[in-house]
């Protein structure tokens, strides 16, 4: 069964090769972005990054309307993730993600309250995070005939 390329509920994405070991990501919305195979030069991401960049954001998101509660529109947020794949399992074992965010301008009482509310927020709702510690299952299926 192909997966339905147009908007709709199961937020399909593509994938079309691009050149040697090079692609373009694709959403129904028409954004793309560049991937590249581990160690090609230029302006790619690897499908590691992705995952990465998928998880940051994520959090980012889901954490987006408590901080903005707590510090106004105007805040400043960057959340960074880093982890090595391991060398034979084609995996990454571990994944450290860290927010950084100035909350200086709080008072201590109201900056434990934003802590805890944004922990809450990106463990019950950052869909990315709790994927990837539920292990979501896979089902390829290769179609020939195109």
């Amino acid at each position: 069964m192909a997966i339905d390329t147009t908007a709709g509920p199961s937020n399909p994405v593509w994938v079309r090769r691009s050149g040697p070991r090079t692609f373009t990501g694709h959403n129904p919305r028409g954004a793309n972005v560049q991937l590249a195979a581990s160690g090609v030069e230029g302006e790619y991401f690897t499908p590691g990054e992705l995952l990465k960049v998928a998880l940051a954001a994520c959090s980012a998101v889901t954490a987006e309307a408590p901080l903005a509660r707590a510090l106004g529109e105007d805040y400043d947020v960057e959340v960074r993730v880093a982890g090595a794949s391991h060398p034979t399992e084609d995996r990454y074992p571990a994944l450290l993600e860290e927010m950084l965010v100035d909350l200086g301008g709080l008072e201590p009482a109201a900056r434990e309250r934003v802590l805890t509310v944004v922990q809450r927020a990106i463990d019950g709702h950052c869909t990315v995070g709790r994927t990837l510690m539920q292990s979501a299952s896979v089902d390829l299926t290769i179609e020939t005939d195109r």
